[in-house]
């Protein structure tokens, strides 16, 4: 027997088909676009989404029999609001989680409402990201359109919803709404009246790995499909950390991709006090905490296609300097910023360069940036007494050997690789499987599935470098501060 896991992403979908073993047959993915209608405002169609999944899942099932493809599941980007009227019709384009047109309604959230009180209900504080601010935006700039909202959704949920019909979420992506009670496990009365929303438009919450529907059957007729069961899914970071086998609290994940996350399982519900990293459901019933840094490997993309105007990374990066000396800094906030300093006014800055700057240092410096912000996050996480004796990384950046380096270097930890670098698309697929009873839980299915290939020990020399480095970038922030809050406020 056969199981889907989807990836649904900012910038593709990603489809893997995974045997009963845990075996990867294949993978498909399909690409779409993302609207920036102004600066600081991302969105994209839902049907996009959709019909890119179901195109890859054609390509992806091509060769087998589809009748024995039995589970499906999706992991998704978060937080991104995707409203249908009573029609089931989509309102408007989602607005994504990089989104941070919602700063205003962060702050009021943050400051008149007060960070405890949100705190308090939800585990959580404000981001302009999360989902919450984004209806309270809709309420104030587009009043049309928020008294037609029904049904508000995540990303993943509106796939499974045109899949299956059923109105689900689940507790990890739910997590990062703002309406949801984290360590009760249930949405939150206090955020549902402050957003001026009810309970009937919010979906019902499963955990991960409960089946919640099967596949509509004009959709499965076309597909070739029998009966086959969905489970309720992951945001995209909860379903990394199970193709990466990151279950246990003790283990860490950083997800190199558009964004940069460190993901840390925890037994018990735990709150960071200064609410600079997130506190999350995660897929075995249990919490994590979550940093998140809103342009990661897309800081490269941009450096190396955008502005260099290459594709060529590997040229580019072959230019490093081997001992990780480098003048030449950067800020990678070019969307804003979330973890750990929850500043949508936040810019990227090249600091440090002269006469004799090179295109290869400034190349270097931009990796150095978004591993830099990494390990901000990660000394709090730190503060928390939370300790762990390696990470797994996964991602686009995975794919790179000196990234790789560059990260175990920087945090100075071994950086381990795993056999299968599919991350989501290959939790998800396990997740379904979970679901439909082939493995008991998710530390079960890792347990049998995830093995370590390769791994990069940090270089004492460059330890000492980055650390050094590290400490001058730290000062660079709080010195720019007030400058970005002018600059974003048309002072300047």
């Amino acid at each position: 027997m056969y199981f889907i896991g989807i990836d649904l992403g900012t910038s593709s979908v990603k489809t893997l088909l995974m045997d009963e073993n845990g075996a990867i047959i294949h993978v498909a993915s399909r690409s779409y676009d993302v609207c920036y209608p102004r600066e600081g405002w991302s969105e994209q169609s839902p049907e996009d989404w959709y019909n890119s999944s179901l195109d890859a899942i054609r390509e992806l099932i091509a060769g087998i029999d589809p009748g024995k493809v039995k589970g499906i599941s999706c992991a998704g980007q978060m937080h991104g609001l995707v409203v249908l009227d009573e029609t089931d019709r989509v309102i408007r384009p989602a607005i994504l989680w990089n989104d941070g047109r919602a700063e205003a309604e962060a702050s009021y959230l943050n400051r008149e409402i007060g960070a405890d009180v949100i705190a308090a209900n939800t585990g959580n504080i404000a981001f302009a990201g999360f989902t919450a601010p984004k209806i309270l935006w809709m309420r104030k700039n587009e009043p049309e359109n928020y008294r037609r909202i029904r049904r508000i959704m995540l990303p993943k949920d509106y796939l499974v919803y045109r899949l299956t019909g059923t109105f689900v979420t689940d507790v990890s992506d739910a997590s990062g709404m703002l309406l949801y009670d984290v360590e009760k496990r249930c949405w939150s009365e206090r955020m549902m009246e402050i957003c001026g929303i009810s309970k009937v438009q919010l979906a019902a919450v499963h955990e991960s790995c409960d089946v919640v529907g099967k596949i509509k059957p004009e959709i499965a007729a076309d597909l070739g499909f029998g009966e086959v069961r969905v489970a309720a899914g992951a945001g995209d970071n909860a379903g990394a950390s199970v193709g990466t086998g990151v279950v246990r609290e003790g283990q860490c994940m950083i997800s190199l991709g558009t964004s940069g996350t460190i993901f840390i399982p925890l037994n018990a519900f735990r709150a960071d006090e200064s609410h600079s990293i997130h506190s999350f459901c995660d897929t075995n019933g249990k919490y994590h905490l979550l940093a998140c840094m809103l342009t990661a490997a897309s800081c490269g993309k941009w450096w190396i296609e955008d502005i260099l105007g290459t594709t060529d990374y590997n040229e580019e990066m072959a230019a490093f300097s081997p001992d990780a000396t480098n003048s030449v800094y950067f800020l990678p906030y070019l969307m804003g910023e979330r973890s750990p300093h929850n500043n949508a006014d936040a810019r990227g800055v090249f600091f440090g360069m002269s006469m004799s700057t090179t295109r290869g240092q400034m190349t270097q410096a931009v990796y150095e940036g978004v591993c830099f912000g990494l390990r901000d996050s990660m000394v709090v996480a730190k503060g928390l007494g939370i300790s762990f004796d390696s990470v797994r990384l996964c991602g686009g950046g995975a794919k790179s050997r000196l990234l790789c380096q560059m990260v175990a270097d920087i945090m100075n930890l071994p950086v381990e690789l795993t056999q299968i670098e599919e991350g989501p698309s290959f939790g998800a697929a396990i997740i379904a499987a979970v679901g439909c009873g082939v493995y008991k839980d998710v530390c079960d299915a890792a347990d049998q599935l995830i093995r370590v290939r390769e791994i990069y020990r940090p270089d004492p020399n460059r330890v000492a470098t980055y650390n050094r480095r590290y400490a001058f970038f730290r000062t660079l922030y709080p010195q720019n501060k007030e400058l970005f809050e002018k600059l974003t406020g048309g002072v300047l």
